[in-house]
């Protein structure tokens, strides 16, 4: 799968995001080890801290697939028509971290509305790990 593809997979499944509080709509799409695509967006709840984010619904949906590593992850944020800049949270960061390798690639579009590719080392240097327990 291409990172075209990638991204409009994000962009795609965003629409069905439940998102009554922020009207900010999530999407992300995960390709894993074997080249499986999964999917997932945010679904809040009135009780924000028992919303779950794009990026949990998708490695969620990954780990319930068989699938053990993200090798690459695009996200898509914005309201219900215009994709904007949305990285993810410091949350999402530790979860993509769990299940990748530090050259994982993450995309996202970046504040200059361009699509951007980090790694996780960048956008989470120093992580927390189970190599750490």
């Amino acid at each position: 799968m291409t990172d075209d593809e990638l991204i409009e997979a994000a962009k795609a499944i965003r629409k069905n995001a439940y998102c009554p509080q922020s009207n900010f709509y999530v999407g992300a799409a995960i390709i894993d080890e074997t080249g499986k695509l999964y999917i997932g967006c945010n679904v809040e709840n009135a009780a924000y801290p028992q919303s779950s984010c794009a990026e949990a619904g998708a490695i969620s949906a990954m780990v319930a697939g068989g699938g053990q590593r993200i090798c690459t992850i695009a996200i898509a944020g914005g309201t219900a028509h215009h994709t904007s800049s949305c990285t993810p949270c410091g949350g999402c960061r530790q979860r993509i971290s769990e299940f990748a390798d530090t050259d994982t690639r993450i995309i996202v579009k970046g504040n200059n509305n361009e699509w951007q590719s980090f790694t996780l080392t960048h956008l989470l240097p120093e992580a927390f790990s189970s190599a750490n327990l």
